[in-house]
């Protein structure tokens, strides 16, 4: 039975591993790793957010504890008086004594101070949403920068072996008498430049993906799944369905109503601080002078304190009843004129931070507005500027197959072919950016409107993304 209960934990233990790590789970099985795996995996890595959510954690579970303010406090007294006397009797004195404190009604101030701490709970998690909104978004923009490197390199690669072919050929040239050695010379120095410029771009590449593989907590960057498509048309949201999704949904206007709440409720917590609180107490002691106690008493009292910047006190009052004849009563009152005068403008300074969160979220409102009305304009110029550049990578393309012609007619030396196939790799170095660009637009419009990555289309009945 032991050895049975011991599997089940450890099942248990591996599916809560699991849980935490989604997209380590799925990297190890489809052998790839996918843009939203990445971001899981760097969320999944962050000390801070987990510490982040502990924290909350803890703090969820003092205020739930907080509910002990409505009930009694029950408290118990014991308590012995020896007496040893050289003139009368000794007196050994035992007292046991269980009382009860309630709050009665305090004007709705352990409510609305229990609302206060569950508005900062939602904006503490509003904030550790956003922490983790901008983890992710590292991890996208890492991973954007390793797929642009490594998207660059092919195409510099692959520049660099045609200059490698058309620099052969000058040699053998150069040996048949067909060229002179300033051509050859030429011709070296354009593969040399070709050849630097690769090698810095491999640095380049490879410190980004030391900090892609860093970021995701992995010693190296696993195989990705993902790719840009340089071909791939974007399909914008309309302005007015960005707009009206972006005033929905969008977490900075989230945060913004949760911190309007919460200043709501403080202006209301300000005004409520002068009026009275009212407790009741009961309490039933046992006495005597030995064991057994015979000796009992009842005791109930109300007690009405009250505060004000003005002036403040307690009004209370007790009766008491021991059996069978004694009865008692108790009336008692103090009074504190001007303790706190300063803090009479802590209800307006409430009002006024009120007042100031109102027109903040007023202007972020609008803000927002504009921000999905230029986001889709954004989009439509990035697209723009993606399809201008295949335009001229179609120029480029079409130039160097004409420089081809004329050098086989020769009309033009081998060094101009040279360059003019570096031409077309940077045509196609442009066409990348601009694809990538676009990416990036789009990327900015899902954060405005709180989509995932590769969603926006989708999310509007059309289809898009990554490719």
């Amino acid at each position: 039975m032991k050895r049975l209960c011991f599997v089940q934990a450890a099942l248990f233990a591996l599916l809560a591993l699991f849980a935490l790590f989604p997209a380590e789970a799925q990297l190890r099985q489809n052998g790839a790793l996918g843009f939203r795996d990445a971001a899981r995996l760097a969320v999944a890595n962050s000390n801070e957010l987990r510490a982040g959510r502990a924290g909350r954690a803890l703090r969820e579970g003092a205020w739930k504890a907080g509910l002990r303010a409505y009930l009694p406090q029950l408290s118990l007294a014991v308590s012995e008086d020896d007496r040893l006397s050289q003139i009368g009797a000794d007196s050994f004195l035992k007292n046991y004594t269980v009382s009860l404190d309630q709050l009665v009604w305090d004007g709705g101030r352990t409510g609305t101070a229990r609302s206060l701490e569950r508005a900062e709970l939602v904006l503490l998690g509003d904030q550790l949403e956003r922490n983790e909104a901008e983890i992710a978004e590292a991890a996208f923009d890492a991973y954007r920068g390793v797929l642009i490197g490594r998207r660059i390199i092919l195409i510099r690669e692959s520049a660099l072996e045609s200059l490698a072919e058309q620099r052969r050929i000058l040699e053998e040239e150069f040996a048949l008498g067909m060229v002179t050695a300033l051509d050859v010379a030429e011709g070296n120095i354009t593969y040399r430049e070709a050849e630097l410029e690769l090698a810095a771009l491999r640095l380049e590449a490879e410190e980004t993906e030391t900090l892609f593989a860093e970021l995701l907590g992995l010693d190296e960057v696993p195989e990705l799944a993902e790719s840009i498509d340089i071909f791939r048309k974007a399909s914008p949201p309309s302005p007015d369905a960005a707009r009206q999704t972006a005033l929905a949904r969008n977490p900075d206007l989230v945060l913004a109503r949760h911190t309007l709440e919460r200043r709501r409720i403080e202006a209301k917590s300000a005004s409520l601080s002068w009026l009275p609180s009212l407790r009741a107490s009961a309490g039933f002691t046992l006495s005597g002078q030995r064991y057994p106690l015979t000796r009992h008493s009842w005791s109930l009292g109300l007690t009405l304190n009250f505060s004000s910047p003005w002036f403040s006190g307690a009004l209370g009052g007790s009766a008491g009843w021991e059996p069978p004849y004694d009865k008692s009563a108790r009336v008692q009152s103090s009074v504190s004129p001007l303790p706190d005068p300063a803090s009479g403008i802590g209800a307006k300074q409430a009002k006024l931070a009120l007042v100031r969160e109102r027109e903040n979220y007023s202007a972020l409102l609008s803000k927002t507005g504009r921000a999905a009305v230029l986001g889709t304009e954004k989009i439509n110029l990035s697209e723009r500027r993606r399809i201008m550049a295949l335009e001229a990578l179609d120029l480029a393309a079409e130039k160097y197959r004409l420089t081809e012609t004329l050098m086989g007619l020769g009309r033009i030396t081998r060094v101009e072919l040279m360059e003019a196939r570096i031409e077309y790799a940077e045509k196609e170095t442009e066409a990348v950016n601009a694809a990538a660009a676009l990416l990036a637009a789009e990327r900015d419009m899902e954060r405005l409107l709180k989509l995932r990555p590769g969603t926006l289309a989708n999310s509007l009945g059309r289809i898009g993304g990554i490719q």
